[in-house]
This record gives C-alpha cells, sequence and structure tokens, in this order.
C-alpha cells in the first residue's frame, strides 16, 4: 500500500498548475541557453500511446499535456520543449488521479532519451521526436472515506463519495470544498483542513480518505478597510457597500457588498479580501480595493424608419459629481425628423441620482425635463420637474416612485389648452432575461401607476401601464428564439376630452404596431377630430432564427387596440401589421432592419421600413 496525495481544495486546476510550473522551467532554461548557446529547435512529431480501452481518459490526457498544446500552437523552439516534458509528468499524473487511476506509469521520451534524466545543462540542441507513453494500470474504486464534520443541521449531502464508485480525486476534492463551503456559509470564515490521509492499496485497487475539517470560530464582519486610493469619499463608498459590521459572516453577504459598490457606476473594479487575522472577539476585517471608472462618459444612438423619418439620441454622464458617487447625466432626443406623419419632436432633461441616502440598496434623484411634441393629432410644449426615490431589491426587481410638477400648452382638436399638473408616478420592473439587447431567454415585466392631480381647473386621475414581455428558445439551443410581447393601458377618472394628450393611448409604428403609421389608430371625434383613447392592447409575436454566423432573421405580426372607454370592451378599433427582418449581430447590440405592412384595419397602406440597434422588444 501506498500513500497518494490529496490536492487542496480551492487550488486551480492541474492544466493551470502546470502552465505555472512550466514556465518557470522555461525561464531557467532560457536563462541556460543564454548563458551556453544551446538554442534548440521546435520539435517535428509527437506520439502519444496510452494503453487500454479508456477512451475518456485519452482524451483527457491529450486536454492536460502541455507537449501537446506546445506542438499544436507552432510557435515553440527547444527550451519550451524541454521544460514542457518535465512539467508534463504531473500533469498527466494528476489526470491519471481525477481518472481513478493511481498506480499509472508516465514515460516521456525526446528523441529516445526519458526527459526526467536529461540534466539541465544537457539540454539538446534539436529535439525532432517526442513520444509520451502512458500505462493507467487498473482504475480504482472508493474504499472508506471520510470527510467531517459537516455543520449541525446541514440536510445536503455534500458530495461525499460512495463505496464502490469509481475512485476519481476530483470527487474527494468537491466534498472537501462543498463542507468547507457549508462550514463559511455557517459563518465559519476560516474553516480549513485539519488533516488527510488517502491511502491507494495497489493489490484490491482500492482508495480510502480520511480528510478532517477544522471549522475555526463563528466570526463576525468586523470594519470595512478601504485599501486604494478613490475620488468617492470613503463614508459614502461604506454607506453604498453597506458592510453589517457586527453580523455573523457570510459569504453571499461579501458579494452582495461587491455588487452594490459595482451597482453604482463609480467603479470599473472592485475586489474584496478576507483578512487573514481575527481580532479577539472573533471579528474579521474586510479589505477593499477599488479602482474608479473614468468619471465622465456620453453615447449616442439611432434609428430610422421610411415613414416616421429619423430619431437621434444621446447623453453626457458624470459618474460622481460632489464625491459621493452621484450620476448625474443630461440626455436629449430628437424623433420624426423628415417624418411624413408628423412635425419634430425634442426633448431635454437632466437628471441627479445619488446612491444610498435612505440606505443600502436605495437611490434618490431629481429630475427636470421640456419636451416639444407635434404629434399627428395634437401639438405640445411642457416643462415639468420632479423627485423620487428607489429600492433595488435585487438585480432584478426594482421599485422607483416620486412627485413630479408639470406644465404643458396644448393644441389639439379641441383647441388650445393649458395643463397644470401635480403626479405621483410609481413604477416596478422586474427582468429576468438574459440580455437586456438581444434576449433568448426569460421574461420582462413593468408595471406603471401615475395618479395625476389637475390644478386650475384640469382634471384629475390615474393612468396605467403594463408591459409584459417572454422568451423562449426553440429547441435545444438558443438559435431559434420565440419573443412574445403585451402591453395593457388603461386611463381613469378624467373624461377622454379633458386629459392632457400625452397621457391617452396610441397605437401605430415602431414601438406598437409596425406596419402601421406611426400612432395612426386613435379616437375619432367626428367632424375630422381625432384624439387618444383611454384604453390600449397591444400584442406581438417574433420569431427569431441565427442563420450564419452574425446574421439571422426575424419574422413577426403585431396588433394594436385604442378604445374610449378605461377598459377594453370592444367599442374602439382594431389594426395590425406583419413582416420580416435581418439581424446582424454586433458588440452593441443586433442591428435591426425590418420591413413590415399592413394585414389588419383602416389606418394605413403600403410597406414601411424600419432600421435601428436592438431587438424591436
Amino acid at each position: 500500500m501506498v500513500e497518494a496525495m490529496l490536492i487542496q481544495p480551492g487550488s486551480t486546476e492541474s492544466g493551470g498548475r502546470m502552465r505555472v510550473y512550466g514556465a518557470i522551467l522555461r525561464g531557467v532554461l532560457i536563462v541556460i541557453g543564454v548563458m551556453f548557446g544551446s538554442m534548440v529547435q521546435a520539435f517535428d512529431s509527437l506520439r502519444i500511446q496510452v494503453s487500454g480501452e479508456d477512451a475518456a481518459l485519452r482524451a483527457d490526457l491529450r486536454a492536460a499535456s502541455l507537449l501537446v498544446a506546445e506542438f499544436e500552437s507552432g510557435e515553440t523552439d527547444g527550451r519550451e520543449v524541454f521544460g514542457a516534458a518535465l512539467a508534463d509528468y504531473r500533469a498527466l499524473v494528476e489526470t491519471l488521479y481525477a481518472n481513478g487511476y493511481y498506480s499509472g506509469v508516465v514515460r516521456i521520451r525526446l528523441d529516445g532519451r526519458e526527459a526526467a534524466d536529461v540534466a539541465l545543462l544537457e539540454v539538446p540542441r534539436r529535439v525532432g521526436e517526442v513520444v509520451i507513453r502512458v500505462d493507467p494500470g487498473p482504475p480504482f474504486r472508493f474504499g472508506r472515506v471520510e470527510i467531517g464534520p459537516a455543520p449541525q443541521g446541514t440536510t445536503q449531502e455534500l458530495g461525499l463519495p460512495r463505496t464502490g464508485e469509481r475512485a476519481r480525486s476530483t470527487l474527494i476534492q468537491d466534498a472537501v470544498t462543498a463542507h468547507l463551503s457549508a462550514w463559511r456559509a455557517a459563518g465559519h470564515a476560516k474553516a480549513d483542513l485539519a488533516s488527510q490521509s488517502v491511502t491507494a492499496d495497489h493489490a484490491s485497487a482500492l482508495l480510502s480518505a480520511r480528510v478532517a475539517i477544522d471549522p475555526g470560530p463563528r466570526v463576525r464582519f468586523g470594519q470595512l478597510v478601504i485599501e486604494s486610493p478613490s475620488a468617492v469619499r470613503a463614508k459614502r463608498i461604506r454607506r453604498i457597500a453597506g458592510l453589517p459590521e457586527g453580523a455573523v459572516f457570510s459569504p453571499d453577504v461579501l458579494e452582495t457588498v461587491a455588487k452594490r459598490l459595482r451597482r453604482s457606476g463609480a467603479f470599473s473594479s472592485v475586489s474584496l479580501r478576507e483578512a487573514e487575522a481575527l481580532d479577539t472577539e472573533n471579528r474579521m476585517d474586510i479589505e477593499l480595493s477599488l479602482v474608479d471608472e473614468a468619471p465622465r462618459r456620453f453615447g449616442f444612438g439611432a434609428e430610422i424608419a421610411s415613414l416616421e423619418g429619423l430619431e437621434l439620441s444621446g447623453f453626457w454622464m458624470h459618474r460622481n459629481l460632489f464625491g459621493g458617487a452621484e450620476r448625474f447625466r443630461i440626455e436629449g432626443k430628437a424623433s420624426n425628423i423628415g417624418g411624413q406623419s408628423s412635425g419634430l419632436d425634442y426633448v431635454v432633461g437632466a437628471r441627479l441620482e445619488s446612491p444610498a441616502m435612505l440606505g443600502v440598496d436605495t437611490k434618490v434623484y431629481v429630475l427636470a425635463e421640456f419636451e416639444h411634441l407635434d404629434e399627428p393629432d395634437f401639438q405640445s410644449d411642457q416643462i415639468s420637474f420632479g423627485v423620487g426615490a428607489g429600492r433595488i431589491f435585487s438585480d432584478q426587481l426594482q421599485v422607483e416612485a416620486g412627485v413630479s410638477y408639470a406644465y404643458s400648452e396644448t393644441d389639439d382638436a379641441l383647441g388650445a389648452r393649458s395643463f397644470s399638473l401635480a403626479s405621483l408616478p410609481a413604477a416596478v420592473t422586474w427582468d429576468r432575461r438574459d440580455n437586456t439587447l438581444d434576449p433568448t431567454a426569460g421574461f420582462y415585466l413593468g408595471a406603471e401607476v401615475t395618479p395625476f392631480l389637475g390644478l386650475n381647473g384640469t382634471a384629475s386621475g390615474v393612468r396605467t401601464f403594463l408591459d409584459g414581455r417572454l422568451y423562449r428558445g426553440v429547441g435545444d439551443t438558443d438559435r431559434v428564439v420565440l419573443a412574445a410581447r403585451l402591453q395593457v393601458g388603461s386611463l381613469f377618472g378624467a373624461a377622454l376630452t379633458e386629459t392632457h394628450p400625452d397621457y391617452l393611448f396610441y397605437s401605430g409604428g415602431g414601438g406598437t404596431v409596425r406596419g402601421q403609421p406611426y400612432q395612426s389608430l386613435d379616437i375619432d371625434l367626428g367632424g375630422g377630430g381625432q384624439i387618444g383613447g383611454r384604453s390600449f392592447v397591444g400584442a406581438s409575436a417574433e420569431l427569431r432564427a441565427k442563420i450564419r454566423g452574425a446574421i439571422g432573421a426575424a419574422v413577426f405580426a403585431d396588433f394594436g387596440y385604442v378604445g374610449p372607454e378605461s377598459f377594453f370592451d370592444g367599442s374602439g378599433r382594431w389594426h395590425s401589421g406583419a413582416g420580416v427582418g435581418l439581424r446582424y449581430e454586433t458588440s452593441l447590440g443586433p442591428i435591426r432592419f425590418d420591413i413590415a405592412a399592413p394585414t389588419g384595419g383602416d389606418t394605413g397602406e403600403g410597406v414601411q421600413l424600419y432600421l435601428g440597434i436592438g431587438q424591436a422588444f
């Protein structure tokens, strides 16, 4: 019987270790080559001979071999060949262990000489042929395996290998790692191995192991120690991070702290490390290293439709305006440039947002905006101001609410009017998409509720809007994706003729029904006058498929309904459109080109073209 070595859990994989060892050996050989001029050339041929019928083992050995990697790269010289050969002994033996072979023999010959027998100062000037021979011996099975103790109340099996199972070393490593992770999750941050004994019985081909875990004390969080300079004030960094000093240690809490700092947008790199030593009360400080993000950023976007014209948007942002990770953003958008159905629309606004003002995972914002709309049914100039707060419950779920005031002067089918409104907008976003610009799985749900109070004779009411999207792959891959969308809107309280036109609903165009003119579906007031509706339903279905490389295609159908009542009751009108499109994947998202035409309703005719970045929904 012989003692076998168990690799410590948490160490890097054998391929990574071998590359480190190989790099060290190659460094030594380079120095020797410089000193003695023994510049050798790359080898010409490589043969791998593995005894037995284990095809998976042969594949794993080939994948683990540095010599194979050097040979296939075609960019090596003789020094690297020799260094890779020396490193391969350990890499291949560890691969045998990982597959359950503990009596294997590995031989590596360079032009007939065993690589391990070649002195460093006698490296040959040229290596022509490399032969790797591996005799794995018999596969081993697990005998008795003991790992513990486990935390009290642990219900999971923690991956303990079963007697008679193939004795793969990775199973022991995984089980030990699972035990240590369970102890850490229970607050024992310094859990470690106390002892280990692994015995291979070659007569019976059995591997037995006994691993003792030292849980260490139950640890509590100490202070957050900031070790790198930052333009963000230390007090604000700690407030954003929200490390719960004095609470029982938890790896999940550490991950949440890192997410909060990354989410602030002020840092390009966030690294948390556990202090080596505990204090007398078993508290452990957390060491934080940060790299600030560039303070300023700008961006732009563009979209064009044959009937609606060109839309241009842009923004400028400062990530740390006052030294507290405050985000200040100025943005603007101009749409319907050259449009056939309406005039030029434009909006410019500014928003200042500060994280962790009301506690961790919160934000507070103030905003101001001016908007000019020249729509098919109305024209409007509006200025608005608002303040609000948001709460981030998770990476997927966020809630935001505020109070705002808006003054608007409009001109529509009912004549020139002015509106003065105070509102309480609230929104919930639940986003489980795998990719926001090109989703292939998951769902998105956005809900908005805006109670508004009319001042100076303006009507009061409540506007609601729901946007749901679902994505499912067809088959075993994401090459074909079915996407569906449902939009529902309602206006309560205010009469149709007393409501600001921007609170009413329309249908048609790229955001609702492609193929139909922009905002072409509305309510007919008679006498040639039109106005938006108090209820809206929009539905879209799209089948997206990747054709080849970065090129994809889509077929879609859209439906829209606008009615005069607050709820869908069939008293309104429907229209629909359908079409096909091409997609070209880029790092910014897919470039989208859609061709659509009306398929129902009397609001439009002809073919419409749409070009933009990102999927339609």
